[in-house]
């Protein structure tokens, strides 16, 4: 347990992030239960468009496809055959109907079960239990988020989102595949994520970002399952147009980062590999080109490199007999704090 009052609580414990029982813990009990961006899900766009995607490929791995069908709707689904669990589709297409490669059972691009061969006789078929399973899906602009049991609702999830960044045109927002890229750090994926969650490590760690942004009045809100941390900038040319903000910096819980930027957005997702190892996915929106390269959204990528460098000697800290827990900074470190009471609440 963490304490709510964040003058009297403890830290995580030192075993939180290198016991491999709380890891596999915590796959099913908080990431199975989770909202995960459905990468690639701008594919589906078309009628009949069909999208095979991974839930969280690495730590879930839940086969799960997009599909648009011939009326506009988007539906979320399992990839997996209800006769004899083939995998249906294996790649991004253009269909009428979604057939199984295996022994040809057929079905709407909703799920519904539609026919199946050699079949005649059985009793009590088809019956719901022959239709595909249905995905809870969510959707943030451009951005699809989808759910197989999620512990909590998507609107309250994104409304701290929807509601800072409301002057923004989120549908604007275009794909930039050079921005795309992972990194693989060797350490547990809560680190990474409490390393995000708090401004306290800039001044230290990341000298040049530093300098883009004004520290003094770095703040952090807190709301349900998210939190948001918002960066005056230190200049107004590296601020959003008639605002003196240099970028929010939203987290959902529980591991992916919505930074926005005046030239768009770059998201982080933390991927839990195994106890001490994690890949961070990143991905960037653009709204306004121009921008890119200044002010805080600028070397995001040196900051990456700064950040891997410092969790990753935390990692090997946190493995000492001598360290188990450490205080909060009530001023400095409420998002870290918020997230460990989330974390403690899920994982039991």
């Amino acid at each position: 347990m963490i304490d709510q009052d964040i003058r009297r609580a403890r830290t995580l414990p030192a075993s939180f992030y290198r016991d491999p029982a709380i890891f596999e813990r915590l796959r099913e009990k908080v990431f199975a239960r989770s909202w995960q961006l459905a990468d690639g899900a701008e594919q589906v766009s078309g009628a009949g468009s069909v999208l095979p995607f991974t839930f969280l490929a690495g730590c879930v791995d839940e086969p799960l496809l997009l599909a648009r069908d011939g009326a506009g709707g988007l539906h979320g689904l399992s990839n997996v055959c209800t006769h004899r669990g083939n995998l249906l589709c294996t790649k991004a297409e253009v269909a009428q109907s979604l057939r199984c490669r295996y022994h040809g059972r057929r079905f709407a691009l909703d799920g519904r079960f539609l026919s199946m061969p050699e079949f005649e006789g059985v009793s009590d078929f088809p019956s719901p239990a022959d239709d595909l399973p249905r995905i809870r899906l969510g959707g943030l602009g451009p951005l699809v988020f989808a759910a197989v049991d999620p512990a909590f609702p998507f609107e309250d999830l994104t409304a701290l989102v929807r509601e800072r960044t409301s002057f923004l045109p989120l549908d604007r927002m275009t794909l930039d595949p050079a921005g795309s890229r992972s990194y693989e750090v060797a350490a547990n994926w809560a680190l990474y994520c409490d390393n995000y969650l708090e401004g306290f490590h800039v001044p230290f760690v990341h000298p040049d970002l530093a300098k883009t942004i004004d520290y003094g009045s770095y703040r952090t809100e807190l709301s349900g399952w998210s939190s948001l941390q918002v960066a005056e900038a230190a200049t107004a040319d590296d601020a959003f147009d008639g605002s003196t903000v240099a970028a929010y910096y939203f987290f959902l819980f529980p591991n992916t980062m919505l930074n926005f930027y005046p030239w768009g957005l770059s998201i982080n997702v933390v991927v839990p590999l195994a106890v001490d190892r994690t890949r961070v996915a990143y991905r960037a929106w653009v709204l306004d080109a121009s921008r890119r390269g200044r002010g805080a959204g600028g070397a995001l990528d040196r900051v990456e490199l700064e950040d891997e460098a410092v969790v990753e000697q935390v990692q090997r800290g946190v493995r000492s007999r001598l360290y188990d827990r450490g205080r909060y900074s009530p001023s400095r470190e409420a998002g870290v704090h918020h997230f460990h009471r989330l974390l403690a609440s899920l994982s039991g």
